[in-house]
């Protein structure tokens, strides 16, 4: 329960919190917490000796004095990281501590798309605790498909994820704190009354905790303190408890180590109840006040118990939402400011910014200024027996261009797309540089083909590295730049000729049973199945590992050829990690299994990759093995 607020250190502001810190020392480095945010300024004072710093791969910004999202930032960071004997005492400052920053300078805010891929980054460093002090608005308090995808793999990460409420004071949810495996947190005033700002909603009382959220106090960019109110500085007093919790846990010698999302649940059920006849006020504090005393003394049965009974989902039978939605792309701060945010620093584990992603190439100018100046450089054309000028839109006309000025290849902003949508940046560099604006051109003359060409190409394999950087796009979105070194490992999918090949090696076996239009339909919705159900950033080493299957897969259809002349269609595509490789390399086990959608009955059929991720360019590890299972 709180005890004041207004004056001293945060520290003071919960009952049991520094009896806690002093217990924990502060934290252990063996705890990692992520703060996907704004712009934190290392330089200040309060973070000298801190084990803090950007993800490698992330985007970097500076934080200067007067940039409100690098005040937001700044001001999280301290609330979580300030080191013993400065202005402000962090709750959890021995913890190991990653910056992760999203939102765009201009706007203040990020498309869920980049929290997505932050909260990716984050499970990628090895975070145990993620604190995110922002979200969107959403009617139904479903995120779109990329957060929601994310937020799942991070629960199966075993990942902690601790998200503000919002602050437009209304009966509301945000993403992705409404997300069943996420913990809410809204805000309480120093009398432990819920302030008027603080959202509530039905999945917050069964996922949500309030803690103080009134001018509590943290660093401001340049030097000096500040005090500011709002769920965005909630959030991290819960996120330094869930941290200071986990430390003790894995310190001790007297049990099984918790979990970080066992620590949600103890944090859950340790929560003081409501002790109000008030309804309005009652849901209004969610599922209950955050109690210090109340989740150590949850964490020492649970200790002596063992994990048992403890689910990541929630303990009040209320699950929330899974299904995806077409929200607006965009997530603001949550504070009582309604800014945004933005950081900077770097030195990561190696092999933590690789990437190997599957999607479709295209291309942007940037400028105004870039677009005209492929008008005038590109030669007019003839339609219909007139002569009209350039389009650098047509791609077929860019294509031609290109194909006898390579040299302006550079010029373009080449993207990596995924449904339409930009996710990465592409920059071929070093000197295979030429033989990779060359690839990119062939890829991209491929896709420009009929749909129904042999030649045609429907999607590309691309690895990179990401550099932290970023590019603006014409549209004004920002995209990470992906590093381009090797052609190796570059693909692009002419799946039309695959198919055809394919098809008629299988229809010549005397075991397929079906003619060769049907295994043609099926060899096209197996191929279409692996791209859509694999949609992923490519950033995780099980995504890696994923879309490399995807990739030899296509590559070597002819394998399922069995399953797929028997009319057998693909069921599902699962990852682990395999138990079968080098002690120095990254391996995962890429199951897909095939059903028979017209005899439930049949025994599936299951083939199984393994990828070895820990290189730029993956390669998967033995032959390709199938064997049938009964269900």
């Amino acid at each position: 329960m709180p005890a004041n607020g207004g004056t001293g250190s945060n520290l003071d502001l919960l009952k049991g919190l520094r009896e806690l810190y002093e217990v924990t020392g502060g934290g252990s480095s063996k705890v990692t917490v992520a703060v996907i945010d704004g712009a934190v300024d290392f330089t200040h004072e309060v973070f000298k000796g801190a084990d803090l710093r950007t993800a490698l791969g992330a985007n970097t910004m500076s934080a200067e004095a007067g940039d409100k999202m690098a005040e937001h930032g700044t001001h999280v960071a301290s609330i979580l990281f300030g080191q013993p004997g400065t202005e402000v005492e962090g709750i959890c400052p021995g913890v190991r501590g990653v910056i992760i920053p999203v939102y765009d300078a201009a706007s203040g805010s990020a498309p869920q798309l980049e929290v997505a891929r932050a909260i990716e980054l984050a499970i990628e460093e090895g975070a145990d605790i993620i604190n995110f002090s922002g979200g969107q608005y959403s009617d139904t308090g479903v995120a779109d498909q990329w957060l929601s995808d994310a937020v799942v793999r991070c629960a199966e990460a075993g990942v902690l994820l601790i998200a503000a409420a919002g602050n437009d004071g209304c009966e509301c949810l945000h993403v992705p704190a409404a997300a069943s495996t996420a913990l809410a947190v809204g805000a309480i005033d120093s009398s432990g009354e819920p302030m008027d700002f603080s959202n509530w909603g039905h999945g917050y009382s069964c996922n949500g905790i309030t803690a103080p959220g009134a001018e509590i106090l943290g660093a401001v960019p340049g030097g000096g303190v500040s005090r500011l109110s709002g769920t965005s500085f909630a959030t991290p007093m819960v996120a330094g408890v869930a941290a200071l919790l986990l430390s003790q846990g894995r310190e001790s010698v007297s049990g099984a180590a918790p979990s970080s999302l066992m620590i949600r649940e103890i944090m859950l059920r340790g929560a003081a109840p409501c002790g109000r006849n008030d309804v309005n006020i009652c849901q209004r504090l969610l599922s209950g006040t955050i109690d210090v005393e109340g989740a150590v003394a949850e964490m020492s049965e649970a200790m002596v118990v063992g994990p048992t009974g403890v689910s990541p989902a929630g303990g009040c039978g209320c699950g929330g939402p899974t299904d995806s939605s077409n929200a607006e792309p965009a997530v603001s701060a949550s504070s009582s400011m309604l800014s945004g945010v933005s950081p900077s620093m770097a030195d990561a584990p190696e092999g933590q910014n690789m990437v190997y992603t599957l999607g479709n190439l295209s291309y942007d100018f940037g400028t105004e200024a870039r677009r005209d100046s492929f008008k005038q450089l590109m030669p007019p054309v003839e339609i219909n027996g007139e002569i009209v000028p350039p389009n650098p839109y047509d791609a077929r006309q860019l294509v031609s261009y290109l194909s006898d000025s390579l040299s302006e290849a550079r010029a373009l902003t080449w993207t990596l797309n995924i449904e339409l949508t930009p996710v990465y940046a592409l920059e071929p560099t070093g000197a295979f540089g030429a033989d990779l604006y060359a690839r990119l051109l062939d890829m991209l003359a491929g896709e420009i083909q009929a749909e129904d060409d042999e030649s045609y190409i429907q999607r590309v394999s691309i690895p990179g590295k990401l550099t932290g950087n970023t590019v603006r796009l014409f549209s004004g979105q920002v995209v990470p730049v992906l590093q381009l070194e090797n052609p190796r490992g570059m693909y692009g999918w002419k799946q039309n000729a695959l198919i055809a090949q394919a098809a008629e090696a299988v229809s010549g076996r005397s075991t397929a049973t079906a003619d060769l239009n049907t295994i043609q339909t099926n060899l096209r919705g197996f191929l279409d199945r692996i791209y859509y159900d694999l949609r992923n950033l490519g950033v995780l080493s099980s995504d890696r590992a994923l879309n490399f299957a995807a990739t030899n897969a296509f590559q070597a259809a002819m394998v399922f050829s069995e399953a797929l002349g028997g009319g057998m269609q693909l069921e599902s595509i699962e990852t682990e990690m395999s138990p079968f490789a080098r002690a120095d390399s990254d391996a995962w086990d890429v199951k897909m299994k095939f059903f028979d959608p017209e005899n439930t009955r049949r025994a599936r059929r299951v083939y199984r990759f393994t990828v070895d991720v820990s290189e730029l360019m993956p390669v998967t590890l033995g032959d390709v093995r199938s064997w049938t299972t009964a269900n």
